[in-house]
């Protein structure tokens, strides 16, 4: 039985200080987490039923297209990890054990699994396979926020794909997506697909799983028919009025101008009529000057894209050395490789002229400097694809997928013999979903000031019944009855029983929100009937729910809640 006389369910009337998030808020007052340290937290029992909801919604569905459920240990051997390249991740944890072994805290298992599918899988008939576990997770998160959306410690269901070929990874990539798509919309959240960035993960494409809401920390650029992370994001910019080029470059008195604002006040043009350098110093290749318009940003992670590697931020004296002084800084006449963005159109634009207080008018690229057209800016609110315009919206990231290829199958030795006893490498994907995102996910779409309202299949129970009144009251007793009655019909409920008055139970109901409370006071007791309210929009049910042959009115209505 559950009565709040014996759950550990410890309320707050305030939230934490330092919480902003309101799943983090929501999450300490309804009694669902507590903090042990910096990014270290504990699930209290009605979290944890929470969590344990939406691990059962995921593990149903990844069975149903053939997964294998397993569980690989959380400290790896760190030699799996250099074999791979990925031990030196700045987030990764690593450690020794008293002899001196290596070993590094797993904050995903790519490197365990294709070793065991290595040490197993010898011909073709062995594949297909799709394996997958519920596991913790560390990760040295550098600022760990927002209650349980960062963490350094967290669970997460990883999958993994292992096909004799691209074909058989394309098959697998949709069927895993598909069973993603159910999830999601089991779950009851506002969810959508998006194109996203490999990462750290490697390989040949991958989607996200967002669920919009103003606590998100990524950005998704959306119009019909397109959705993708901004980090990735292309679109057509907005145009700007542009001068014609001149003859040849003029230059032009700037003292002290060193933004594009500086500039755009001084020479009396729009921002996107500016050439903004960012130089870069690239892995391999040296010094780059990437261009894009005055009114874009560089987007680093397409840029990174662009490059083929790893880059960081020009040191000044590089730039005076190789360039100009910095403020100042153009592409004519640089002796750098030039990277110009895709929405810098044909026009005379104002450029740094690599001399102190001085910049060029009317430059056109390609007469003026030799260029490599990339796309390394970040989409704007108001560009368009396919004539739309996007809008921009925070989202919390709840799940991912990756065509890892042979990422991680050519350096651990997954390989099989194909029809014609030819070695092969083994092909593989990667399916993440966080269990704990998406249960915050829940509560920072459907909160509101009251607290938390639970879709039906994430509340840690179905219903709350409260009988009121202090000490062993008639109310009492047939608030008990109803919930063995409802519990009997497969309901699970919570049954508030305390000493406390009916504003502290109603308001503690209010902060938990689990989709139905029932409440039996005097009035309702004497016409044989609890008071019926729904959480989502604490909407009075008319005429509530007869005391007598309850539940098969609460199962009708059951069937009407979101």
């Amino acid at each position: 039985m559950t009565r709040l006389s014996h759950l550990l369910l410890p309320t707050e009337r305030q939230a934490p200080a330092d919480a902003e998030a309101v799943s983090h808020k929501l999450m300490v007052r309804a009694g669902l987490i507590r903090q042990l340290g910096a990014g270290l937290w504990s699930w209290l029992p009605a979290g944890w039923k929470t969590h344990e909801k939406a691990v059962q919604i995921i593990r149903e569905e990844m069975n149903a297209v053939g997964g294998q459920e397993m569980l690989m240990p959380v400290m790896l051997p760190r030699e799996l990890w250099k074999r791979t390249g990925r031990d030196q991740i700045d987030e990764l944890f690593k450690l020794e054990d008293r002899k001196g072994s290596e070993l590094v805290l797993a904050m995903t298992h790519e490197e365990a699994v294709t070793t065991h599918v290595a040490q197993v899988v010898r011909s073709y008939r062995d594949l297909p396979l799709i394996l997958y576990h519920f596991q913790t997770k560390e990760r040295d998160e550098p600022r760990p926020r927002a209650g349980a959306l960062r963490t350094r410690e967290f669970i997460m269901k990883d999958a993994y794909s292992f096909d004799r070929d691209e074909e058989g990874l394309a098959v697998a990539y949709d069927r895993i997506a598909a069973a993603y798509d159910r999830i999601f919309d089991r779950t009851g959240l506002r969810w959508y697909s998006v194109e996203s960035d490999v990462g750290m993960m490697g390989g040949s494409g991958a989607h996200e799983y967002m669920a919009p809401c103003a606590a998100g920390e990524n950005e998704v650029a959306l119009a019909p028919g397109y959705a993708a992370n901004v980090e990735v994001a292309s679109a057509d910019a907005q145009p700007v009025d542009l001068p014609a080029p001149l003859p040849t470059p003029e230059r032009v008195h700037t003292p002290g101008a060193t933004t594009v604002e500086d500039v755009t006040r001084m020479l009396h043009v729009p921002a996107g009529a500016l050439l903004k350098a960012y130089p870069v110093h690239a892995d391999g290749r040296g010094l780059v000057l990437v261009l894009v318009r005055g009114d874009h940003r560089v987007n680093e992670i397409k840029l990174q894209n662009a490059l083929g590697t790893t880059f960081r931020a020009a040191h000044e004296d590089e730039i005076r050395e190789r360039i100009g002084p910095p403020g100042y800084i153009g592409p004519v006449g640089a002796n750098v490789p030039i990277l110009l963005d895709e929405a810098v159109a044909d026009g005379g634009y104002v450029t740094g002229a690599n001399d102190p207080d001085h910049h060029l008018r009317g430059v056109e690229p390609g007469r003026d400097f030799p260029f490599e057209r990339v796309d390394v800016r970040t989409v704007e609110a108001g560009d368009t694809v396919n004539g739309h315009a996007i809008t921009i919206e925070p989202a919390i990231e709840i799940g991912n997928i990756f065509k890892l290829g042979t990422r991680y199958s050519e350096p651990l030795g997954a390989t099989y013999l194909d029809e014609h006893g030819k070695e092969q490498l083994v092909v593989m994907g990667s399916y993440g979903i966080g269990p704990a995102r998406i249960v915050a996910a829940a509560i920072e779409q459907y909160a509101d000031e009251q607290g938390i309202s639970w879709p039906r299949a994430l509340a840690p129970w179905d219903i709350e019944v409260i009988g009121i009144g202090k000490g062993d009251t008639p109310e009492k007793q047939a608030a008990a009855a109803l919930y063995d009655e409802l519990r009997a019909a497969g309901f699970d409920v919570l049954l508030d029983d305390r000493d406390a008055g009916p504003g502290e139970k109603f308001a503690d109901a209010e902060l938990l929100g689990l989709p139905l409370r029932l409440t039996v006071g005097k009035r309702g007791l004497e016409a044989g009937t609890a008071e019926a309210k729904i959480r989502r929009g604490l909407v009075d049910v008319d005429g509530g729910v007869p005391l007598q042959g309850a539940a098969d009115t609460v199962k009708a209505l059951w069937d009407t809640l979101p």
